[in-house]
């Protein structure tokens, strides 16, 4: 199996822990439906680089800290699959928004191309 092909493999059997990775808090369903509600109303949207982003600035504490729970389990899991197939961090990163996160964007949510401008899908 080559490198791409595992790092594929071990990121699409994670792309239900992509959803939810890093959110710890007491509600976990709550931290998903904060980032939900943000992503639908152009707030926050997917990078090309597997991690969540600001589409718009916001001063909303339970949204920030949202975000930043799914992005460290995200990074968690990016380092995982890093270290299983001798790549980057962030190849693992971009690699997951090819294979699992880009697909999963609804119409009317934002998404960054390579080279980070915002789209509205």
């Amino acid at each position: 199996m080559t490198g791409k092909t595992t790092i594929t493999t071990i990121l699409a059997g994670l792309a239900g822990a992509l959803v939810l990775a890093g959110t710890a808090a007491a509600d976990p369903a709550q931290s998903k439906a904060l980032v939900d509600a943000a992503k639908s109303q152009g707030v926050v949207g997917e990078q090309a680089n597997g991690y969540l982003g600001y589409v718009q600035p916001t001063s909303d504490p339970a949204l920030k800290a949202a975000v930043a729970e799914i992005n460290a389990g995200r990074a968690a899991l990016y380092r995982e699959a890093a270290a299983r197939n001798n790549v980057t961090p962030e190849a693992a990163g971009a690699s997951a928004y090819k294979t699992v996160v880009e697909a999963k964007v609804k119409p009317g949510e934002y998404y960054t191309t390579p080279d980070g401008a915002w789209v509205r899908k």
